[in-house]
């Protein structure tokens, strides 16, 4: 019998296109052989989809068509058994999945709300725990554990849209004392959404102002010099890690923007995700900053608790050689299969990888003590007890 995978795609999120780019090759990629793919779209307005349409990337040009279409469900744990049910009509069974692939980018999804979610129906799912999720999508949260675990990141400060509104020119004082220039990122951000590089002193507020549009919390990095932006991706979780190859991502601009990672190269005006990034492979650096790359790359996966496939983004000051972490992401655009295929892995193989993980993953939870069979309610009395208190 077929494994029943459940690729789960979309969201609220600024990265909801990103997402379903990522998740239809995903889903080209799986062993059909082997598995039964369940594609589960879920929409801006946070309603869950699900139909074998969902599979073309065509149909989703025209967004309110698709979902007339689409079927609309719930997923639920009925006694172990993990099914998407009808929401509109007569309520009964569409599918069922044994194993929940989250294939999602940015807040409301990717920031470990998904997987909380798939954590209290409790179905074993591909990827990151929450926790894993968490600090992966907040940049601050990520620098405060990596500097704490003495992994080398550039200078930053960060603040609150509060703290910025109540006292502007304390926090003006507290990002001049960087060396410019200097980026701005929104927290929680991600694909380079809402970043902005201040070289001029004079225009940072008109910087703040755009970045505070996108997250409360802002992160201001000073930039490294002599740049080199590399890029690794890491296979695993705490108990081990695999490395791929290094890129060596190429930008039009001073860092790789949006545009550059999804709308710069197309194939057939239609864009192929992180994988048509412009991109030299493997990166040109040489072989003591390389193996320094790879340990930090597995460094930085096991302190910040990732699991899966994941890619960690390196800066490196050629000049200095130099390496800093910049950022990790928990479920990286195109599942990062293109940094793989180089080291022998296909991406077929890779999915394979990831399955067996998360299975592992599963079996090794469920062997943690989460709760107690006693009721210790059982002893304080109970309603007939507490009449007259619930009388008054």
């Amino acid at each position: 019998m077929k494994i029943k995978i459940g690729v789960i795609f979309g969201g609220q999120t600024v990265e909801h296109e990103v997402s379903i780019i990522s998740a239809i090759q995903a889903m080209k990629a799986i062993d059909l052989d082997k598995y039964e793919v369940i594609p589960i779209y879920i929409s801006k307005e946070k309603e869950w989809y699900t139909g074998n349409l969902l599979k073309d990337i065509d149909n989703y040009q025209d967004l309110d068509n698709l979902k007339r279409y689409a079927k609309r469900v719930v997923l639920y744990n009925d006694n172990g058994r993990f099914v998407l049910q009808n929401k509109s009509g007569f309520r009964f069974a569409i599918s069922e999945i044994d194993i929940a692939f989250p294939i999602v980018h940015g807040v409301n999804v990717e920031d470990g709300t998904l997987h909380g979610y798939l954590e209290m129906v409790g179905i074993p799912y591909i990827g990151c725990d929450i926790y894993g999720g968490v600090v992966g999508q907040d940049k601050i949260f990520m620098k405060q554990i990596l500097e704490t675990s003495k992994i080398p990141i550039p200078k930053y400060v960060w603040f609150f849209d509060s703290e910025y509104q109540e006292n502007k020119s304390l926090v003006l004082e507290k990002i001049k004392k960087l060396k410019f220039p200097v980026i701005l990122k929104p927290s929680r951000l991600g694909s380079s959404v809402g970043i902005n590089i201040v070289t001029d002193i004079n225009k940072l507020e008109e910087a703040i102002e755009d970045t505070l549009q996108y997250d409360p919390k802002v992160v201001v990095e000073e930039m490294v010099e002599n740049l080199i932006e590399v890029n690794c991706s890491v296979l695993g979780n705490y108990t081990y890690q695999q490395t791929s190859e290094l890129e060596e991502v190429m930008s039009s601009e001073e860092f790789l923007t949006y545009q550059d990672k999804y709308l710069g190269s197309t194939k057939g005006g239609k864009s192929e995700g992180m994988a048509s990034t412009n991109r030299v492979l493997p990166a040109r650096i040489d072989d003591k900053l390389r193996k320094e790359v790879r340990d930090l790359a597995k460094d930085t996966f096991k302190v910040l608790n990732a699991s899966g496939v994941c890619r960690i983004d390196f800066l490196i000051d050629k000049k200095k050689k130099k390496v800093y972490v910049n950022e990790i992401n928990t479920i990286p655009g195109s599942l990062s299969f293109y940094l793989w295929e180089p080291v022998g892995k296909s991406y077929t193989s890779l999915i394979e990888d990831l399955v067996s993980l998360a299975i592992k993953n599963h079996k090794r939870k469920n062997k943690l003590i989460f709760s107690f069979e006693t009721n210790i309610l059982k002893f304080h009395g109970g309603l007939k007890g507490n009449k007259n208190k619930l009388k008054s």
